[in-house]
C-alpha cells in the first residue's frame, strides 16, 4: 500500500505539492485562476525573453491571459502556434519551436512556458533539453490528463510511427502551474481522458483514493471544482513521491505505467489522434488487470470492480482490433518496441494485489488470450457526449 509521505501546503486559494529532486526539485501549484499568476511564483525562472508555446485550440482560450501576466516579468514574451493533436507530435512540429526560437534571438537564459496539454507539454519540454544544450521551462497545462500526468515528473518526448514517446530526454520544468478553471473549457470526452490516468493510481498504489473515485466519479464528470482539485492534488502527490524516489524510471517509476503497454499500442496501431491518450490507457488497464488475474496477482472482483469504474468515467473498456487477421500479433509487434521491453521481451506493469504494483513479462499465449478477450470487431470509443 502507497505511504503519502509528500509534503503539501494549502489554503483556500492555492494547494501546493513539492517534487523533491534534490537541485532540479520544484513545486506544482494548483487551484483556479492560476494562468492570470504565473508569473508571480518564486519559481518561476528570471530571464528578458520569454517563448510562449501552444496550440491553435488553446492559443484564443488562454494565449492572451498568459502574455499579459508574463508581461510584468519579461522584457519580451513571444508565441509560438502549433497544429493541434497527437497526430502533429513530430520532428517537423518540434522544429517550429526552434524555428521561433532562433528568430527572435533567443538565448540560453530564455524560458519557455508549455501551455496546453500532454503534446504541447511533452515537445515544449523536449525543445528546452535541446535549445542550446538547455533552457528552462515552465508547465502550464490546460488538461486534466496534463495537471495529473503528463506535467509533472520530466518525461519529454516526440512521436515515431513504430513507437509512441520513443525520441526524448528527462527534463525537468522550473515550475508547474495546474489552473483548475481551464478545464471548464475542455470537451467531456477530454475530461474523461483525463479520469484514465487519475483511476490508474488507485490501483497501483491507493486503493483508498480509489475508493473515492468510486464515490465522485459523476462528479468530476460534471466539473464540480472541488473534487477536481482533490483528484489532481493526490494524483500529483502520488507521482511526485514516486518520480522523488525514482527520477529516470529505473524501477519504481514504472508502475505509473499501468495500461500504458496496451494503450501505446492502440494508439499506435490506430493512428496517433483516433484515440485519446487516456482512452488507451483506459482499455489497457482493463487489459492489464485481466493479464494479472490469468497469472493469479489479484481477483475477478478487482477486475469487475476496475472495469465498472472506468466505464462509469466514460471510458472504453475494449480494445481496438488492429489487424482482423491476427489482432493479437499486431498488438504484440507494437508492444515489442514499448520502452519497458527489455531484448524484445515485453515487461507489463500489473497488479499484485489491490494497491501494489510489479512489472514483469507474461507468456505470450497468455497475452494473446487476453487480447483476443478484451477486444472485438466493430468496438468503438463509447464517451460521454
Amino acid at each position: 500500500m502507497f505511504v503519502k509521505t509528500i509534503a503539501v501546503t494549502e489554503s483556500e486559494q492555492c494547494q501546493t505539492v513539492h517534487i523533491d529532486l534534490g537541485e532540479r526539485s520544484y513545486p506544482i501549484v494548483i487551484a483556479a485562476g492560476l494562468i492570470e499568476q504565473a508569473a508571480t511564483f518564486a519559481a518561476c525562472p528570471n530571464a528578458a525573453q520569454a517563448v510562449i508555446v501552444t496550440n491553435t485550440t488553446v492559443q484564443p482560450l488562454y494565449a492572451a491571459q498568459l502574455k499579459a501576466a508574463l508581461q510584468s516579468k519579461y522584457g519580451q514574451v513571444h508565441t509560438v502556434v502549433l497544429p493541434d493533436g497527437e497526430a502533429h507530435k513530430d520532428w517537423v512540429t518540434l522544429n517550429l519551436i526552434f524555428d521561433g526560437m532562433l528568430a527572435n534571438g533567443c538565448d540560453r537564459k530564455t524560458v519557455l512556458f508549455a501551455l496546453g496539454g500532454g503534446v504541447i507539454g511533452d515537445m515544449t519540454g523536449f525543445a528546452a533539453a535541446s535549445y542550446m544544450r538547455g533552457v528552462p521551462f515552465v508547465q502550464v497545462p490546460t488538461t486534466l490528463l496534463s495537471q495529473v500526468d503528463s506535467s509533472v515528473g520530466g518525461k519529454t518526448a516526440i512521436n515515431h510511427p513504430l513507437g509512441k514517446n520513443m525520441i526524448g530526454a528527462f527534463y525537468q520544468p522550473q515550475l508547474v502551474v495546474c489552473d483548475v478553471a481551464s478545464l471548464n473549457t475542455l470537451p467531456a470526452r477530454e475530461i474523461a481522458a483525463g479520469l484514465g490516468e487519475i483511476i490508474k493510481y488507485g490501483p497501483i498504489a491507493d486503493m483508498n483514493f480509489f475508493t473515492w473515485l468510486e464515490e465522485h466519479v459523476d462528479a468530476l464528470r460534471q466539473r464540480d471544482r472541488g473534487a477536481l482539485m482533490h483528484a489532481v492534488q493526490r494524483s500529483v502527490e502520488i507521482k511526485a513521491w514516486v518520480v522523488g524516489q525514482d527520477e529516470k524510471e529505473a524501477g519504481l517509476r514504472a508502475i505509473l505505467n499501468f495500461g500504458h503497454t496496451f494503450g501505446h499500442a492502440i494508439e499506435a496501431g490506430m493512428g496517433y489522434g483516433n484515440w485519446l491518450h487516456g482512452e488507451g490507457v483506459a482499455a489497457g488497464m482493463v487489459m492489464a488487470a485481466h493479464l494479472s488475474q490469468r497469472l493469479g496477482l489479484v481477483d475477478v472482483e478487482f477486475v469487475q470492480r476496475l472495469t465498472r469504474l472506468i466505464e462509469r468515467a466514460g471510458l472504453p473498456t475494449r480494445g481496438a482490433v488492429l489487424d482482423a487477421a491476427d489482432n493479437a500479433g499486431a498488438y504484440l509487434e507494437h508492444m515489442r518496441v514499448d520502452k519497458k521491453a527489455e531484448a524484445g521481451a515485453i515487461r507489463f506493469v500489473l497488479i499484485d494485489g489491490p494497491g501494489k504494483a510489479v512489472v514483469r513479462s507474461a507468456p505470450d499465449a497468455l497475452v494473446r488470450e487476453v487480447i483476443d478477450l478484451c477486444c472485438s470487431q466493430g468496438v468503438g470509443i463509447q464517451v460521454a457526449e
